[in-house]
């Protein structure tokens, strides 16, 4: 069941209710992509997703256009809305044009970041840190998600923090990486841009998130679509 803000939080109209729901929707279905729970190329009804999120069908039908020009969605002619199914080629795209905007996006963040963004940022390096030497990896991808997401916020630049985060978003649901393998290096290297970071060294920052990015992307693999039939829509 997916649940809006109260009236006193959107001011009481019925559009504004209606507004939020919709961004609500969308990223729950967006999840729910991302995650493999609806599988590439199937079909995504108003009517049961509607019923799946306890929603009505207009936020559904608005949720589905956002994700369509994100390029989660298409919608065929005669077939509906369908989960999109990427090539290797716009795989591949995504990972060259991460490695553009992350360096940059650090080399930002050095020079812009506030305190509490450089605390929030040291505190998940400990913290993914201490997961790793306990082998709590279940744990390092939302920390990871949360690290990249703080990163982005803290260059400052709004725009360029959203296009950083749809490309996070898109990599994850093209791509897996196995955690065990990849988990102490990737936060070693979090520590080292963090330390640019403070530091305010935009080189540095700018230099080690392209080494970071470049560990990451020798470790991914593409997914591939898996049609297990489990509740299809």
């Amino acid at each position: 069941m997916v649940t809006g803000k109260t009236r006193s939080e959107v001011d009481g109209t019925g559009e504004a209710v209606r507004r939020i729901s919709a961004r609500t929707v969308c990223s729950a279905i967006r999840d729910d992509i991302v995650s493999g729970f609806f599988a590439p190329g199937g079909r995504l009804t108003e009517e049961l997703l509607a019923k799946r999120y306890g929603v009505s069908r207009v936020p559904v039908r608005e949720a589905l256009r956002t994700l369509e020009s994100e390029g989660f969605v298409r919608t065929r002619r005669h077939v509906g809305a369908t989960v999109a199914e990427p090539t290797e080629q716009e795989a591949g795209d995504l990972l060259e044009m991460r490695a553009l905007l992350e360096p940059l996006g650090a080399a930002r963040a050095a020079q812009r970041r506030t305190q509490q963004q450089l605390r929030v940022l040291s505190g998940l390096v400990r913290l993914g840190q201490e997961r790793c030497r306990e082998g709590q990896l279940s744990d390092l991808p939302a920390l990871d998600g949360w690290f990249h997401e703080t990163l982005a916020q803290a260059s400052g630049s709004p725009g360029l923090a959203s296009l950083l985060t749809q490309l996070r978003r898109k990599i994850s649901w093209m791509y897996a990486v196995e955690q065990a393998g990849r988990a102490a290096s990737g936060w070693e290297e979090h520590a080292a841009i963090t330390d640019a970071v403070a530091r305010r060294d935009a080189a540095r920052a700018r230099e080690t998130a392209a080494a970071h990015v470049a560990g990451a992307a020798a470790a991914l693999r593409l997914k591939r679509a898996v049609h297990t039939g489990r509740d299809r829509i």
